[in-house]
């Protein structure tokens, strides 16, 4: 402890003036409060320079807002995993299969052909060494037991870092075979009363399931293949425009755990004298569809559904990723269908829409409801839960009475209203008519109006059997934030007329959670006739599902444009994927390489692959940068040898008058000197006093300019001309005076002994080629001065520049398109992406930049505002009659 007296003139170790100080760990003196006598010491406070505040218009302000905004350099990371070999394989395959169309079923026969060969691979394996599978990339007892949790919690991408599903308390994991007394997959095949939901939060994948046991067939085409003994299944699933096959063990989670493991609940369990506790305890607890921690079928003894769910949780990664959804995006990854979504309220025509549509439910289509969609709280509205997703089973008309038999994936809680359990309607006869029974089994009838009414929106699924066709092509695009049309669109051609299904999708972002970033989006699209303002029909905009958005049409054959509009929201709650990546590479190593790898070969979909014409447009753009910069170089080179040249003349002038007047001198000297050696004078030259014969020597370090032309270079450097001392007529030593030259030597050497400088000659193509590529050398190997960034304040970048906005967005186009037997071999659809011209140079190509304008001019009609923008009419053109074809088109396609 130091101690310090504030008074100069009392240095006394107890006077009232001195104060008690102490030092901080940091080092700085810390003073006691409470004595306002004297002014205490304090750390001198840092200078900050004043801000200088810009003066700027209000235009010049807000473009430099956003051009603060938005990001110099837009991109988005398209691998998390370091050298990543599998991308560009995926990269390749996607993009000879945009080459040609497919049928909607060789996918899946392709999908399943593989999970038919993993599993009989896995089943050779185990039975060679004698062992059941053990999946290590999904390994749930080694992960519960290690606590490890990767199979149950997702990478959180939120702050605080709280891992999604971090509320699963599993008790133990186990195998089908200890489980179960007598394991079954199927027993009397899967039906809607086999669901029973577990602590997971997927209702909407059990209400799916739910939905896909009306129509036979379905759930059997997802498991292709397995093996009850060993422990391996295989199951398909559709992802991203193609069905993909992934493979599990027959571990499952069980809400107990073993009986060595609790202290706690063994001590209660034992207060009943058992003969075998343990045995009883794994009866009790342990055994059959009851003991399930997850999802379970309501027979003890059947187990495809927890299997299922359990592969599905694996190919997204983990069992929180399947947390909250839609039953119609689960009935297309079920079923490789196309869900649409329709809101009560938008329903134009009720009658057609339940003639047309609820009465073919389990044919061409598969239906979900459910309500409370704008809500954010759980409710209940007489029985009917919402935010909770039901499966409508079937649709009667019978009698004059329209009902529809709906599914509750949780297996209880039912409509309380007409029609329900228990009813006033219900009578022996409708009963048997509509096969009935009561019970809290989560199976009712409910009236159509009823429907309407307590139903907030539909989900309805289109399915694809094999007269279908489809075509599919991905690319990734840049969104900006203003909302708009984007230049990027897609191409359609179609060869024979036809319904088609239009789909536009982004990447599923459920498999590889965590990493989908910070910003969300929503699609819209818009059909054009190719080169017409109007358009044929537009999505609807999405207000839940925002995963993909479809239109049903007629086409007649023609080529089209589809104009892509997408809508980009940033989260700032969310983290960034880099930050994710920092989060968990050092704790979560495995976790992070499986979802990194899942997150890399989704977005080697979007890979831009170059075009021939883009790839020709970006050759002849790079062949005019190149000329153009040897253009500027050659004429650099060609001005600054006009520069030295005209340099070199001036110099070699100053010379020459330098030597000129030197000569007149010496010349003058000369005369003299004959003069008196005539009249006798006998007297040894003097130089002058003033050292004038010194100075009019010529400087012989001084050389002539290196560019001079001639052989005679080297004379350039030849010493001034001076007295010849041989001896005179008259017998005197050259120790007397030198014998002045004669005239003759002033005449011949007028020009000083220098060489004349010839007009600037042109260069050869072969000594120019030289001297570019020498400049060219020069600037490559040039030394890069990099300046510190500057310290001031004003220099400082705002929030928007430290993080601008950079949206990024992978986007697919898929059509779907029936077909008859004979045209099922040639290409009716083709489908290409469509990129404005980054190359186009309309100061160097005047016939190109003509060509890309028109073409331009093409694009740019179907980029039109909606006709319900409200600034629609301010862009239109022309007169009423084209303004009104503008938006109503020229009726060909009405």
């Amino acid at each position: 402890m130091s101690f310090v007296n504030s008074d100069s003139d009392n240095n006394s170790f107890g006077s009232r003036n001195s104060i008690r100080t102490r030092r901080s760990r940091s080092g700085r003196r810390i003073y006691p409060r409470g004595n306002d006598d004297y002014m205490m010491p304090q750390d001198p406070i840092p200078f900050r320079p004043r801000k200088l505040v810009k003066h700027q218009t209000p235009q010049e302000a807000i473009d430099e807002f956003w051009a603060k905004f938005t990001t110099k350099a837009p991109g988005k990371a398209t691998t998390v995993i370091p050298q990543n070999p599998y991308t560009a394989k995926v990269a390749r395959k996607n993009a000879k299969a945009t080459s040609s169309s497919t049928t909607t079923q060789a996918s899946y026969e392709t999908a399943a052909a593989m999970c038919r060969a993993k599993v009989e691979k896995i089943v050779q394996e185990c039975r060679r060494v004698n062992k059941r599978y053990r999946d290590p990339h999904f390994d749930l007892e080694a992960d519960l037991k290690l606590c490890r949790r990767d199979c149950l919690e997702s990478l959180s991408n939120f702050e605080p870092l709280d891992n999604p599903g971090k509320d699963f308390r599993p008790g133990s994991a186990k195998r089908v075979v200890e489980i179960f007394d007598k394991p079954q997959f199927y027993i009397e095949g899967p039906t809607a009363n086999d669901v029973r939901q577990g602590r997971d939060g997927d209702c909407w994948l059990m209400s799916a399931l739910c939905t896909l046991s009306n129509k036979k067939g379905l759930i059997e085409k997802l498991c292709v293949a397995h093996d009850q003994d060993v422990g391996v299944y295989g199951f398909v699933f559709y992802r991203d425009g193609e069905w993909i096959s992934e493979i599990v063990d027959d571990f499952l989670y069980l809400t107990k755990s073993d009986y060595d493991e609790k202290h706690w609940e063994r001590v209660l369990f034992d207060e009943l004298e058992r003969v075998n506790p343990e045995e009883a305890y794994r009866k009790v607890y342990q055994s059959n569809s009851s003991a399930l921690y997850f999802a379970q079928c309501q027979h003890p003894q059947e187990t495809w559904l927890p299997l299922l769910e359990k592969c599905y949780a694996k190919a997204h990664g983990d069992y929180a990723a399947i947390e909250g959804g839609y039953g119609g995006e689960g009935i297309e990854d079920l079923t490789g269908g196309v869900t649409s979504e329709i809101f009560t309220t938008d329903i134009l025509d009720k009658e057609y829409f339940w003639k047309e549509e609820l009465l073919k439910v389990n044919q061409d289509f598969l239906f979900g409801c459910s309500t409370g969609v704008w809500g954010i709280n759980w409710g209940e509205r007489k029985g009917i839960l919402e935010l909770h997703s039901y499966s409508i089973q079937k649709a009667v008309d019978i009698d004059g009475k329209r009902l529809l038999r709906l599914k509750n994936p949780w297996g209880k809680g039912e409509w309380k209203g007409p029609w329900s359990d228990g009813s006033k309607e219900w009578t022996p006869e409708w009963l048997e008519k509509l096969d009935h029974r009561f019970g809290d089994d989560g199976d009712f009838w409910i009236a159509y109006e009823d429907l309407l009414q307590k139903y907030q929106a539909f989900e309805r699924t289109r399915l694809f059997d094999e007269t279908w066709q489809v075509s599919q092509i991905w690319t990734t695009v840049n969104v900006p934030w203003m909302l708009d049309y984007h230049d990027t669109h897609f191409s359609l051609r179609i060869t024979k007329p036809g319904p088609v299904v239009i789909v536009l999708a982004q990447l599923d972002d459920r498999y590889f959670r965590g990493l989908h970033g910070q910003y969300k989006f929503e699609l819209a699209f818009r059909v054009h006739k190719a080169g017409h303002e109007d358009y044929l029909v537009r999505s609807q905009a999405p207000y839940r599902m925002r995963r993909s958005v479809n239109v049903e049409l007629d086409l007649e054959a023609g080529e089209y444009d589809i104009r892509v509009k997408i809508d980009a929201a940033r989260l700032d709650r969310i983290l960034p994927i880099e930050t994710v990546i920092r989060n968990n590479a050092k704790k979560r190593r495995e976790k992070l390489t499986r979802i990194g790898l899942a997150y890399d070969l989704a977005h080697s979909k979007g890979k831009i692959v170059e075009s021939p014409e883009e790839k020709a447009a970006r050759e002849a753009h790079e062949k005019r940068v190149k000329d153009k910069e040897q253009r500027d170089i050659k004429e650099k080179i060609l001005e600054r040898r006009r520069d030295d040249h005209h340099l070199n003349i001036k110099q070699l002038s100053r010379i020459q008058r330098r030597e000129k007047k030197r000569k007149e001198k010496q010349k003058a000297k000369d005369t003299e000197r004959r003069l008196r050696i005539k009249k006798g004078d006998e007297e040894t030259d003097k130089p002058d006093e003033d050292g004038s014969e010194q100075r009019d020597q010529p400087d012989e370090n001084h050389t002539v300019p290196s560019s001079l032309n001639g052989a005679g270079a080297s004379k350039a450097k030849r010493r001034s001309p001076r007295s010849i001392p041989p001896a005179d007529r008259f017998g005197r030593s050259a120790s007397q005076g030198d014998a002045p030259p004669s005239s003759s030597y002033y005449e011949s050497e007028s020009d000083g002994g220098l060489i004349s400088i010839e007009s600037l000659s042109e260069l050869s193509d072969h000594e120019m080629d030289l001297q570019v590529k020498a400049f060219m050398n020069n600037q490559l190997h040039k030394p890069v001065i990099v300046t510190p960034p500057s310290l001031r304040f004003e220099d400082e970048l705002d929030e928007f520049e430290r993080d601008p906005w950079n949206a990024v967005v992978v986007i697919g186009l898929r059509v779907y398109h029936k077909v008859d037997e004979e045209d099922k071999t040639k290409e009716v659809i083709t489908l290409k992406v469509v990129r404005p011209n980054p190359y186009a140079d309309s100061d160097e190509d005047d016939t190109a930049a003509t060509e890309e304008d028109t073409k331009e001019g093409q694009d740019s009609k179907s980029k039109g505002l909606d006709v319900d923008d409200s600034a629609k009419d301010a862009t239109l053109e022309g007169g009423v009659k084209d303004r009104k074809k503008s938006i109503v088109g020229n009726g060909e396609m009405q």
